[in-house]
């Protein structure tokens, strides 16, 4: 990983005060966090299916008890800012983690299906370039969910503070080829990602890549039969739009397949070549009554 960095030492420092220093930037482990505030309490049969969903898929040997988590800092917001994201220490091994707390009691019925959904896949997968989910459970009226501390935070984040210029092409292709082996594996799993972009590409300590954005995966398997193409758009997905396909976009009859998702690895190099995303300044698509519109 030396390639990585000029300047390691640098690097070190900066891991460090991720730390300890307070109001750090958002790491964006968890996707984007769409615009207004639709908010509605989730009926009490919601909550208790998530509930005992979370309570049953537990990832790991970590235990599914907030006590075992001491929460440090702040490192991000997300999901109509009703989840909250932690660096936490797990206390029986003294490992650092992230764990996420979401406010079930704000959460829509929509939105609490859309968890259950995420919860599945991440179980579903294991791949060593797919962060892992070490333990899900409810705590007052909160999920927790608990990954992998990528120390290094994401690609955009070293862009951000590093690279802001672009990245040279020897670690571009290192940190693709770790998020094109996890699409790989989730393109044969049958699932389409639909939200690859820099964000979602983390880094470990070690230089393990991992990709994440799990909640808009989507799967291509109806019926135990596969899909030619799919037509559902990503929901929340306004600020992911610089990265999905023309096809994901159109939004006809054609749909769009895993191919897709190659259309956005293809942007992310840009992405990391260039130190922004193309098209970043156009606005959105807008449109009364439109898909995008509605999100």
């Amino acid at each position: 990983m030396s390639f990585l960095v000029s300047k390691p030492e640098r690097i070190r420092r900066w891991v460090s005060e991720k730390f300890i220093v307070e109001g750090l930037r958002d790491l964006e482990l968890f996707g984007e966090q769409p615009p207004g505030d639709t908010r509605r309490k989730t009926n009490e049969a919601s909550a208790e299916s998530i509930a005992s969903f979370s309570k049953q898929e537990i990832m790991s040997s970590f235990l599914p008890e907030g006590g075992c988590y001491e929460l440090l800092t702040v490192i991000g917001k997300g999901f109509e800012d009703l989840m909250t994201v932690n660096l936490a220490r797990y206390k029986p091994a003294g490992e650092y983690v992230t764990v996420r707390r979401i406010n079930l009691e704000a959460c829509s019925n929509e939105m609490v299906t859309f968890l259950q959904g995420e919860l599945h896949v991440s179980k579903l997968f294991s791949h060593p370039n797919i962060l892992p989910y070490r333990a899900t459970f409810i705590a007052d009226n909160e999920l927790w969910v608990v990954t992998s501390f990528m120390a290094y935070g994401s690609a955009k984040d070293l862009i951000c503070t590093h690279f802001t210029d672009g990245m040279n092409e020897l670690t571009i292709a290192y940190i693709l080829q770790g998020a094109l082996k996890a699409l790989d594996y989730i393109h044969h799993m049958g699932y389409v990602h639909r939200s690859v972009k820099a964000s979602h590409v983390l880094i470990a300590a070690d230089g393990k890549v991992c990709l994440s954005g799990l909640r808009s995966n989507l799967s291509m398997i109806s019926h135990g039969q596969r899909q030619r193409v799919v037509h559902d758009f990503p929901k929340y997905s306004i600020k992911v739009l610089p990265w999905l396909s023309p096809e994901v976009l159109q939004q006809n009859l054609q749909g769009y397949d895993a191919k897709s998702d190659i259309y956005s690895v293809g942007i992310t190099a840009c992405e990391l070549a260039n130190g922004h995303v193309p098209f970043k300044d156009m606005p959105a698509t807008q449109g009364e009554g439109s898909t995008v519109g509605r999100i």
